[in-house]
C-alpha cells in the first residue's frame, strides 16, 4: 500500500468510491464479508456464479496486498442463496509481513463503509489443546492479543468516532447468537461417520513469522488458548470498533509441541550421530505446506458449514 498523509477514514472511503463505482448495483450494500484464510479460498466459490465481480488488491485504492502463498488477493462480490450480497476476501495481509496494524485491519473498515452487518473470519492455526485433532475446527469465543496489551493495538492513536468509541468491550466480541447457530449447522451438516470435529475455544494471537518455541507453546496453553495463529486477532479488534457482528473460525492444521527440548546432557542421547538428534528435533515441526495441505482438505466441510450457517441467520434455511 502507498504511503499517504491521508487518515485512515479518508483512505477507507476512497477505496468504497472505488467499489461502489464498479460493483454492480444488486451486490452493492453487502450483508456480510467472509475473510478466508491459509488454503480456504474456495470459501469463495460459494456464492452464486452470475452475477459475480472480483478485484485485485492491487486495484483498490489502498487495500493491502498478500505476499503469502495461499492468499490470493482479491475481494469476489456475489450473493450467497438467491438474495444475500456478500464479498469474500480472499487472503488477507499480515503483520508479520511488515504491514502495519491500520494496514492490517483497513479491509474491516472498508467492510464497516460497505454497509457490511456481519463479518465472518476464518484462519488456519496450530492446536495447543490437546484434545484437538488435526483437521478439527475451533469456533472462537475468545482470544488473547498479548501484543495488543504490550501496545501494538489497531486502535492506538486518536479514536476515528465515525468508526466506534474510544473504549470499545471486547466481553462480547464474539457473537452468541450467530455461535448458537453454527453448532446447530453443525449437527445437520456432518455425517456421524467423520471423525472431524467441532470445538469451541481461545485463540492466542502472535506475531510471527516464526512458529512458536515449545517453552511459548506451553505458556500460551497455560494462560488458557486452544490454537495460536499469526492473524484474525486484529480485525477482529477493529470490526467490534466499528459495531460489526463477529463470527470466527479456526482450522487446526498442526499440533504443536508442547514437550520440552530434550537436554543435551541426557543419558537417551549418547551413541546417537547427528542424523538421529536432528529427527528428534524434527518430531511435529509446523511447516506453512501442512497448514495449506489442511485447508484442502478441509474446505468443503468448512464451505458447507460457514455457507449454510449464513444463510440460516439471513433466513433462507
Amino acid at each position: 500500500m502507498a504511503s499517504t498523509n491521508l487518515s485512515v477514514l479518508e483512505q477507507a472511503h476512497e477505496a468504497v468510491d472505488f467499489l461502489n463505482s464498479r460493483v454492480p448495483e444488486g451486490l452493492q450494500k453487502p450483508k456480510v464479508a467472509v475473510v478466508c484464510g491459509s488454503g480456504l479460498s474456495g470459501l469463495a466459490d460459494t456464492v452464486q456464479a452470475d452475477p459475480r465481480m472480483e478485484y485485485d488488491y492491487a486495484s483498490i485504492p489502498h487495500f493491502p496486498r498478500p505476499t503469502v502463498a495461499g492468499h490470493a488477493g482479491k475481494l469476489v462480490f456475489g450473493l450467497l442463496g438467491q438474495k444475500i450480497p456478500a464479498v469474500f476476501m480472499v487472503g488477507r495481509a499480515h503483520y508479520y509481513e511488515g504491514n502495519s496494524m491500520d494496514q492490517v485491519t483497513f479491509p474491516i473498515r472498508v467492510f464497516k463503509l460497505l454497509g457490511v452487518d456481519t463479518v465472518v473470519l476464518t484462519n488456519a492455526a496450530g492446536g495447543l489443546n490437546q484434545d484437538y485433532d488435526v483437521g478439527d475446527i475451533m469456533l472462537l469465543n475468545d482470544h488473547i492479543f498479548l501484543a495488543g496489551l504490550a501496545g501494538v493495538h489497531p486502535l492506538r492513536g486518536p479514536n476515528v468516532d465515525d468508526f466506534g468509541v474510544r473504549f470499545p468491550p471486547l466481553s462480547d466480541a464474539y457473537d452468541l447468537d450467530l455461535r448458537r447457530h453454527v453448532h446447530q449447522v453443525w449437527k445437520e451438516i456432518i455425517p456421524s461417520q467423520t471423525t472431524r470435529r467441532l470445538h469451541e475455544g481461545v485463540y492466542a494471537f502472535v506475531g510471527g513469522p516464526t512458529y512458536e518455541t515449545r517453552a511459548e507453546s506451553r505458556m500460551l496453553q497455560m494462560m488458557g488458548a486452544d490454537v495460536v495463529g499469526m492473524s484474525t486477532v486484529p480485525e477482529i479488534v477493529v470490526a467490534r470498533h466499528c459495531g460489526l457482528r463477529v463470527l470466527a473460525f479456526t482450522l487446526v492444521t498442526n499440533s504443536a509441541v508442547l514437550a520440552p527440548v530434550p537436554r543435551g546432557d541426557e543419558q537417551l542421547l549418547q551413541g546417537k550421530d547427528a542424523s538421529e538428534l536432528s529427527a528428534m528435533l524434527e518430531e511435529g515441526k509446523a511447516t506453512h505446506e501442512e497448514v495449506l495441505e489442511a485447508g484442502r482438505t478441509a474446505a468443503l466441510d468448512m464451505q458447507q458449514l460457514v455457507t449454510r450457517t449464513l444463510l440460516r441467520v439471513f433466513g433462507q434455511a
